[in-house]
């Protein structure tokens, strides 16, 4: 189990997760099955445009070893490979994405009660190496995250920012882009159970002096049935309707519309998930 003050990644994930998770305008069915012998199958449709895609993953889990394959309608098959704890409190992750032979990548995870650190490695000749870390205690986390390409001797990416937790609420502040961008995020909540919660966004680009403002909510109607909204500065309002229809079964109804351009037709998406 991940303890301490998490990867680099989750710095701002409350606010992303409220605005993005779930946002989805097209038509995709999902069905999954899993025994107590820790063996699962999953299959999804996905209807995109006037194109329909198929993927089929199986999913094995014994101790501390979870092997994922996923079988794709181009013929692309993915295989992840995590152990836990081959060292105490670490992760390691080995991918593959055939037929690309140049696409995997091993990467080992390691936490402690204040710090994380993440490296990642192509499994190349001349890698792309990625590094991060976080340091944290009492809600407060700095991170940083940077990508060094061994081929062309340049970095790819490099990025650091800071997160704040409580209870009530979550603030971030990210400067990533290779120092381009701003982005500060916060979210409140306004019961422990976090059933109804507000979040803002705003992303500032240095290069362009370009300003996104993105503002959304989420208000939890009963037990079984979310709602969400959002609306950024361009015009762009978002809403969602998700109802858990079985234990782990979800219908998620998503729009977006366009309010500066009223002769445009709204985005509309379905999406159903079934675990029997």
């Amino acid at each position: 189990m991940m303890k301490g003050p998490g990867l680099f990644s989750d710095i701002g994930k409350k606010s992303k997760d409220l605005l993005t998770k779930d946002y989805s305008y097209d038509q995709k069915l999902t069905i999954s099955t899993f025994s107590a012998s820790g063996v699962g199958l999953t299959s999804a449709a996905l209807k995109k445009g006037g194109l329909y895609s198929l993927d089929v993953g199986s999913q094995y889990k014994y101790k501390n070893t979870l092997i994922d394959i996923k079988v794709d309608t181009n013929s692309n098959i993915s295989t992840t490979l995590t152990i836990s704890d081959v060292l105490p409190s670490t992760k390691t992750i080995a991918s593959c994405k055939l037929p690309d032979y140049n696409s995997g990548k091993l990467e080992v995870q390691y936490f402690h009660d204040h710090a994380s650190f993440v490296t990642a490695v192509g499994l190349k000749s001349s890698p792309v190496v990625d590094l991060s870390g976080t340091l944290g205690a009492h809600g407060i986390v700095f991170g940083a995250e940077a990508g060094f390409d061994t081929a062309a001797g340049t970095f790819t990416k490099y990025s650091a920012g800071i997160g704040l937790s409580k209870p009530e609420y979550n603030a971030s502040f990210i400067l990533g882009d290779k120092g381009d961008s701003l982005k500060a995020s916060y979210v409140y909540h306004f019961d422990e159970k976090q059933k109804t919660s507000v979040v803002a966004e705003i992303t500032r680009r240095f290069s362009t002096n370009e300003n996104t403002v993105t503002v959304g909510s989420l208000y939890a109607v009963d037990p079984q049935t979310t709602l969400k909204a959002k609306l950024n500065n361009s015009g762009k309002l978002g809403a969602l309707l998700q109802h858990e229809v079985k234990p782990k079964s979800f219908l998620t109804v998503s729009g977006e519309f366009d309010t500066k351009a009223l002769d445009k037709s709204p985005k509309f998406g379905l999406a159903l998930a079934l675990k029997p």
